[in-house]
């Protein structure tokens, strides 16, 4: 099978599950611990998607500037620091490792 076979399927698959939402019974969306779930599920896929951004490379495991810059931003976040000091904090640290030859 094609690409564009399980391409097109996969765009099927989000649209049918898209409809599927308006099925749902509103008491179910109005329960306050749907919206508590919902929430915590986005942090989780959000804070995975960074990591694995972060140390994978093609089809391997890297380890370079991107570590250090999401260290970097971490401190930054323990600290609670605003949102643009830690993008700032997250790029400066790789720009330094960088400079340093940490590719």
């Amino acid at each position: 099978m094609s690409l564009w076979f399980w391409l097109l399927l996969a765009c099927a698959l989000a649209y049918a599950w898209k409809i599927v939402g308006y099925f749902v019974p509103a008491r179910f969306l109005e329960d306050p611990r749907t919206s508590r779930i919902a929430g915590t599920m986005t942090i989780g896929l959000l804070a995975s998607l960074t990591v694995v951004n972060a140390v994978v490379s093609g089809q391997g495991l890297a380890a370079d500037a991107r570590l250090g810059a999401l260290a970097a931003a971490g401190i930054a976040l323990i600290f609670r620091a605003p949102f643009l000091v830690v993008v700032i904090a997250g790029a400066g640290a790789a720009a330094l490792l960088r400079a340093l030859g940490w590719n």
